[in-house]
């Protein structure tokens, strides 16, 4: 039986790149197990936070470590068989690339799940993991997405589309702008970069200078950004699986004790806990299932996806949050245990996404 080539690509040139080789590395694993290594074989593709794809040695000593290849020498010169081809820039792909049968990208945030590797990936004409240019994008921005569930009925908290242009205004146009933040949605609030992840830039705000600060910094690191009314209630998660019939998982819920699941809740052991399956009416948790796919639909997304909501309890009201469609892929993280808990193991979700890229692709 010839074993199919997947082209594993992993690291970025975003502010999750750690993330990134902690997801890789678990699906590497997943790959190698006995289920799984009979039919697949793993070509590692490391993306250097400067934008150099590497292969062969490097990207295996990147898995093996899990800590980032520092930029040298050594490492540009494994950029291409062709050293001529070298110096002319950073993305020049290495000659391995033309061995894969179907790419596994495993990259988070700007550049890995906004729709630009995806688009690399279809001019390729070679089957991937996830969703195509439009899910991705889709899923990626929270103005475009949010206006994507708007349009399919789905209830979700009240927010408000500003651009760094209106931040970094002049002095009578900025104070307009809290103004109309303020009576639309007042505190607290959440101001957000519009294309990042992991809850970077993202900030809590209780009082005007708070939000005019983090206008100003969430401005600082994106273009798009979006404001959101505060809101008291639990939050919870369901994993999607698949293309054009898909399923949803059980229902998970993050616990935390912090002021909200910002990065250092998110990435530091110990400081939140994952409750699988939830503790929630049957009515509510599916309703949530129901409302994860509508999601899945609305944004074009396929293979996979983390759909986030808030239950307000004290109504029994269901908020949908936002789309992931490319989330965290470690053993220890939310999607990968929702299909642990409704009887996908770890090697058999991966095999499952893989089948489902071939399934795509083949219907294109």
């Amino acid at each position: 039986m010839t074993k199919l080539r997947v082209g594993l690509l992993f690291g970025g040139r975003s502010g999750e790149h750690e993330v990134s080789i902690n997801s890789a590395r678990a699906i590497a694993k997943a790959l190698s197990a006995e289920e799984n290594a009979s039919k697949y074989e793993i070509l590692p593709f490391y993306i250097q936070k400067d934008g150099r794809w590497l292969a062969g040695e490097a990207p295996e000593k990147v898995l093996a470590t899990g800590s980032p290849l520092l930029e040298s020498a050594e490492s540009t010169g494994n950029l291409t068989s062709n050293p001529q081809a070298q110096t002319l820039s950073n993305w020049q792909s290495p000659s391995q690339v033309a061995q894969v049968d179907v790419w596994f990208p495993i990259l988070h945030g700007p550049n890995g799940e906004d729709g630009t590797i995806q688009g690399l990936l279809t001019l390729m004409q070679v089957p991937f993991v996830g969703s195509g240019v439009l899910g991705s994008a889709m899923g990626m921005d929270k103005i475009a997405m949010k206006m994507a569930f708007e349009q399919a009925g789905l209830a979700q908290v009240k927010y408000k589309a500003v651009t760094r242009t209106q931040v970094w205004s002049n002095p009578c146009v900025f104070p307009k702008l809290c103004d109309e933040i303020e009576a639309a949605l007042g505190y607290p609030a959440f101001v957000k970069p519009a294309n990042l992840g992991s809850s970077v830039g993202i900030a809590k705000v209780r009082s005007r200078p708070e939000l005019e600060a983090a206008l100003d910094s969430a401005a600082s690191y994106d273009r798009r950004l979006v404001v959101e009314a505060g809101v008291v209630a639990r939050e919870v998660e369901c994993a999607v699986l698949g293309n054009d019939q898909p399923q949803a998982s059980v229902i998970g819920e993050i616990i935390y004790d912090s002021d909200f699941y910002d990065y250092e809740t998110k990435y530091t052991v110990g400081m939140a806990d994952l409750l699988i399956p939830a503790q929630l009416p049957d009515a509510i948790a599916r309703q949530i299932q129901d409302m994860a796919l509508q999601a899945f639909a609305a944004v074009d997304a396929a293979g996979l996806a983390r759909v986030d909501f808030f239950y307000v309890e004290a109504t029994q009201e269901v908020l949908i949050n936002e789309i992931n469609t490319l989330p965290g892929f470690t053993a220890t993280s939310m999607y990968p245990q929702l299909w642990a808990h409704s009887g996908v193991s770890f090697p058999e979700l991966v095999d499952r996404l893989i089948q489902l890229a071939l399934e795509r692709h083949s219907r294109s």
